[in-house]
């Protein structure tokens, strides 16, 4: 039983297809700890190119779904979200164990390790089936939603 469905993580993270990559919060703990998932599927935009013959999930995008993931744990206390970006910050340590081919499902946890005004740094784990796929550390910073039209600043 899913905590939040997809409709529900879209009021929350501003995102949108193609790069929404988290279709379900599975499991929230908090401020500390949250488990999505991501269904990977043959249809996905970036297997046409990454690898045709081979279709692999760019690790690129694995990272940015965890920091989707911790982004929806951020945004999920803060009132007034609608006015606020969760900007990814930073990876640290990020290693790859196995690839990620359509058909996966994908469960990512995020842990927080600290949490400044504006800044939180998390530990995200994706897994398939039990098995860790990639792990790393992501800082995040929450900042202002700049007007329609207004460079975000940073």
């Amino acid at each position: 039983m899913a905590v939040l469905e997809n409709i529900d993580i879209r009021e929350i993270l501003p995102h949108r297809y193609p790069f929404l990559l988290v279709d379900r919060i599975l499991e929230v703990e908090g401020e500390e700890r949250i488990v999505g998932m991501k269904n990977v599927t043959a249809n996905e935009p970036f297997f046409q190119g990454h690898f045709p013959e081979y279709p692999v999930m760019p690790g690129v995008l694995i990272v940015e779904a965890m920091a989707q993931v911790g982004g929806v744990l951020v945004l999920l206390n803060v009132e007034d979200r609608k006015n606020k970006l969760v900007l990814f910050a930073s990876i640290e340590e990020a290693k790859f164990r196995r690839p990620v081919l359509p058909g996966d499902t994908l469960i990512i946890e995020c842990k927080t390790l600290k949490r400044k005004a504006t800044v939180v740094k998390m530990q995200g784990i994706a897994s398939v089936n039990g098995q860790v796929v990639a792990e790393g550390i992501v800082m995040c910073k929450l900042a202002d939603k700049p007007a329609p039209g207004a460079p975000p600043q940073g």
